[in-house]
């Protein structure tokens, strides 16, 4: 484990989701080791709150969104961690939800929010989006080479009709865009549902900060661990951790450092670290996961 987690010390799963990584840290740090646990997604929550329960006292578990890391660690008064991890991954469980609407074949409401609580569903976005706007969304967040295209389906669909769930908006994408040559590996509104999760999320905006956060509440030679499993996030990743290994932010025309900004992170492992054949064949929803690690360095 790229955490390498030791008895009596406290981590952080900034994304609990199923709960297979707080397990494994918890087994790790036995007997006395802690863990902080955060999921914005409430139901990710009470599964792990059973999953968890024979680990007692030993974890803590609150329902935020990782850009709240700071605030939910100066509560809980943790000024210092050994380990954060993030797995920026969709879980099964939400998948299955047919009340979400991750799922390509959910006929129920098209909302891909993690927290309920906050933003609007994506249904809203949807239906008030204009076609630049929503081109835009589909082009910047999900890479989309047809995004022009699927905008300008989805608001002349929209006069006829709502698009309320994924299974429609799945099927009015698939019309569109033109069947690839040979085998299609993926579906064709995959990159559409990414983008409108990460929008409606705020994924792209929130992770610079939580990123952020983590380095401060490492302690040294705590380790940082991100789990992406699409080249915007893994970006931030790489782009974040390479800031922090150089250390010096003065411009190249300069030939001596003058602002003293240290190196803070070493990287650790390969860089990014890929998952193997056995890991896909296990889970082939890893196929796409990069592994990004990096340590603490002292003040």
């Amino acid at each position: 484990m790229a955490l390498s987690p030791l008895p009596g010390q406290l981590h952080v799963d900034a994304t609990l989701g199923g709960g297979g990584h707080a397990v494994r840290i918890l087994e790790a740090t036995t007997p006395d080791g802690r863990l902080l646990g955060l999921d914005a997604d409430q139901a990710a929550i009470a599964r792990c709150a059973i999953r968890l329960a024979p680990f007692g006292e030993r974890v803590v578990l609150r329902q935020a969104n990782f850009e709240q890391l700071a605030e939910v660690a100066a509560d809980l008064g943790h000024d210092a961690v050994d380990g954060i991890l993030f797995d920026l991954g969709l879980s099964s469980f939400q998948l299955a939800d047919d009340e979400r609407g991750f799922s390509f074949r959910s006929s129920g409401p098209l909302d891909l929010r993690f927290d309920a609580r906050h933003g609007r569903p994506a249904s809203d976005l949807l239906a008030t989006s204009d076609e630049r706007e929503l081109t835009r969304i589909l082009r910047d967040y999900g890479e989309e080479p047809h995004a022009r295209r699927i905008a300008k389906a989805i608001v002349d669909e929209r006069q006829r009709s709502p698009i309320d769930t994924a299974a429609q908006l799945a099927a009015l994408v698939e019309r569109v865009v033109p069947a690839p040559r040979g085998r299609r590996r993926t579906h064709p509104a995959t990159r559409t549902f990414q983008a409108l999760r990460i929008a409606v999320n705020r994924e792209l905006e929130v992770l610079p900060r939580a990123l952020a956060a983590a380095l401060e509440l490492l302690r040294p030679g705590g380790r940082l661990v991100v789990l992406a499993y699409h080249s915007l996030e893994d970006r931030i990743v790489k782009r974040f951790v390479a800031a922090e290994r150089r250390g010096c932010i003065c411009p190249p025309a300069v030939p001596v450092c003058v602002c003293g900004r240290a190196p803070r992170l070493r990287p650790i492992g390969p860089t990014p670290g890929f998952p193997a054949d056995s890991e896909i064949t296990a889970n082939p929803r890893a196929r796409s996961a990069r592994l990004r690690a990096a340590e603490r360095l002292a003040a």
